[in-house]
């Protein structure tokens, strides 16, 4: 895979240094910037790299910091222990996450990011994850966007303009 030097220049002024094991622009935002990465299991150097799916813009780490702080993981974890069908639709993203990365590379671990498939450890990877697969494909991570579209003006810039909102969801953001 190749990847257009172009958006690797913008990924390095996005993140502040030049990436690493970039494979693909595996989401692009709706007004073009580059927003998430997919990367390869295993560095150029040889150091394991288990993020697959690696968050690039400001505007999205800003807003999946904020709502870190705000105590979204901690809430998506209790959840995960209370209802068995959120808890099944997680460990199926997870293992869907595994094939996908051990197809590239197995790193002969059953890590697979953002404290999957047993908590909520990491909206970074839980929010580029659902970017790069859609909004159908698990529903924690398609929260998690829709979370960070709520009244943030990322809708249609950063974030899919037709991405299901926390109405659609039926969920609300709270900001602590």
């Amino acid at each position: 895979m190749t990847v257009d030097p172009a958006d690797l220049e913008a990924v390095a002024v996005q993140l502040g240094r030049a990436p690493r094991g970039v494979l693909e622009i595996s989401y692009r935002c709706p007004d073009g910037a580059p927003g998430v990465v997919k990367t390869a299991p295993r560095l150029d150097d040889g150091t394991p790299f288990p993020t697959l799916h690696y968050l690039t813009d400001p505007r999205l780490t800003a807003e999946a910091s904020r709502l870190e702080v705000a105590g979204v993981m901690r809430d998506m974890s209790a959840r995960l222990l209370e209802d068995e069908e959120l808890a099944a639709d997680y460990r199926a993203a997870h293992e869907h996450y595994l094939r996908e990365r051990n197809a590239i590379e197995d790193l002969g671990t059953d890590f697979s990011g953002g404290g999957m498939p047993d908590r909520v450890k990491c909206l970074h990877v839980l929010i580029a994850y659902a970017l790069a697969e859609g909004p159908d494909h698990f529903r924690l991570g398609t929260e998690a966007v829709a979370l960070a579209a709520e009244g943030t003006g990322l809708r249609g810039t950063a974030i899919p303009a037709d991405w299901p909102t926390c109405a659609d969801l039926g969920i609300e953001r709270s900001d602590g």
